[in-house]
């Protein structure tokens, strides 16, 4: 079953988002004075609905789990690939992509050398890193001078 998701903003209004009927309030104010689908506008950045592959917390991507997401200098935008496996991998896990999971706008999906779909945004595939263990934790960033914290 698929959730019925709705965004609901008038100017100075809290955005709200319906949930299969029921009303779930964003913890943000919104200076806007138009309805808009799948997010709302807050200070000129989208909020996300729910459905992006991640979501932007502190100016950065961040998982669903709120964990931050990182990019590898030496994958190339748009090639449809990562050059980071085996123990690269186990490292700096890929965000992965769900089976039948479609995605739209900045985000992508590639196919890794095994064979698994992985989430990649403006062509860069994402990456958690395996020393961050809270949400907000960004100890990955500048590793080997390679890894960077993927900013929207």
């Amino acid at each position: 079953m698929t959730p019925r998701v709705r965004i609901r903003a008038g100017a100075g209004a809290q955005c709200v988002r319906m949930f299969n009927d029921q009303e779930l309030p964003y913890a943000v104010q919104i200076h806007c004075g138009s309805d808009l689908r799948g997010g709302c506008v807050v200070g000129g950045m989208l909020v996300d609905d729910g459905s992006a592959p991640a979501t932007v917390s502190d100016g950065v991507l961040t998982g669903k789990n709120g964990m931050t997401l990182y990019t590898f200098d030496r994958d190339a935008a748009g090639s449809g690939k990562s050059v980071c496996n085996g123990a690269c991998a186990t490292n700096w896990p890929p965000l992965m992509a769900t089976e039948g999971e479609k995605v739209s706008g900045d985000y992508s999906i590639i196919t890794r050398d095994d064979g698994k779909k992985q989430v990649a945004y403006k062509g860069k595939p994402l990456y958690y890193w395996i020393k961050d263990t809270k949400p907000g934790e960004k100890s990955g960033a500048g590793v080997n001078n390679v890894w960077q914290v993927a900013t929207p």
